[in-house]
């Protein structure tokens, strides 16, 4: 080994240990794996997590057909049945739940007194592959994901319509629902920045994540690949930094740098999000369980 081969090989060497170093720090400051809590394991598959105005966070049991509470106080209770074989939800601004309903492969608005409403059935005329993930914007706009996975409690074998995509359903609108991006193979979680500005799309298909610019009308432009990841669930903390499911709970910063990783002891950690009277807790849908564990950020959705 040469001195010159020698130096650049230590200066690597060095560099690694310091990115590792940091990696772990970033970590320490915002979670202690230990802190990592399984609340319940009563489940067929957990999905959909969405927390309320005082904390609370409702999600989903799909395959047994109901919708489920963790409140702010610890408790878990059981919400809904007959919940539409709901997957993501989302609370709106006047605190309804907004669902998508895969069993017809609609959008629901769910009120306090669990007066269902029927948001959207159809696009063009065609029934939607099954609505998966949804955020809604400042207008009272809702975007949401388009995946196509066969169920077993569906009649049909084949979409409808072609391709996979995401779709804005503009605020009072019930027919009209216009293509917000159609570059991405198959989209599957999906959330916006608190300023209404950016709105990130996880590409689970191609193993990518997005991130575009909202402009006037629900538009997305400016597309930029932010992680060489693609995702399930998706949330963001008060920082700005990212939350990837998949095999545990993955923590990107803006700029798109791995800065932790959670790891979750189940086949598949589908989705996350902030919940508790401070936001600080980190609520986490994983196959059968649900956990929880506390950080040093708080989220903002």
């Amino acid at each position: 080994m040469n001195y010159l081969y020698y130096k650049s090989w230590v200066r690597f060497y060095l560099l690694l240990l310091l990115l590792t170093f940091s990696v772990v720090q970033t970590r320490a400051q915002m979670f202690n794996q230990n802190d990592l809590k399984l609340i319940s394991r009563q489940f067929a598959f957990t999905e959909g997590p969405a927390v309320n105005s005082t904390g609370d966070v409702y999600f989903t049991d799909q395959p047994n057909n109901k919708i489920w509470k963790y409140g702010a106080d610890g408790q878990l209770s059981l919400y809904m049945e007959n919940a539409g074989r709901s997957n993501g939800l989302y609370f709106d601004r006047k605190g309804n739940l907004l669902a998508c309903a895969d069993e017809k492969n609609e959008l629901w608005s769910i009120d306090r007194n669990k007066k269902i409403k029927v948001l959207l059935k159809a696009a063009d005329g065609k029934k939607l592959n099954g609505p998966n993930d949804l955020w809604p914007d400042q207008k009272g706009g809702i975007y949401f994901t388009d995946p196509y996975y066969q169920r077993d409690y569906w009649t049909r074998q084949k979409a409808e319509i072609e391709g996979m995509k995401v779709y804005y359903l503009p605020p009072g609108k019930q027919q009209v629902v216009r293509v917000a991006a159609q570059d991405i193979i198959k989209p599957n979680g999906i959330v916006g920045t608190p300023d209404g500005k950016y709105l990130y799309v996880a590409d689970i298909g191609g193993n990518k994540t997005y991130r575009y610019t909202i402009g006037k009308n629900g538009a997305l432009s400016n597309q930029q690949l932010i992680i060489n990841q693609g995702s399930d669930g998706i949330t963001l903390d008060n920082k700005g930094n990212l939350y990837l499911t998949g095999k545990g709970v993955f923590i990107y910063n803006p700029q798109g740098e791995l800065i932790g990783h959670i790891e979750v002891n189940e086949p598949w950690t589908a989705n996350v999000c902030f919940g508790g009277k401070k936001r600080t807790d980190l609520f986490i849908t994983a196959s059968t369980a649900i956990y929880t564990i506390p950080m040093k950020v708080a989220g903002v959705e």
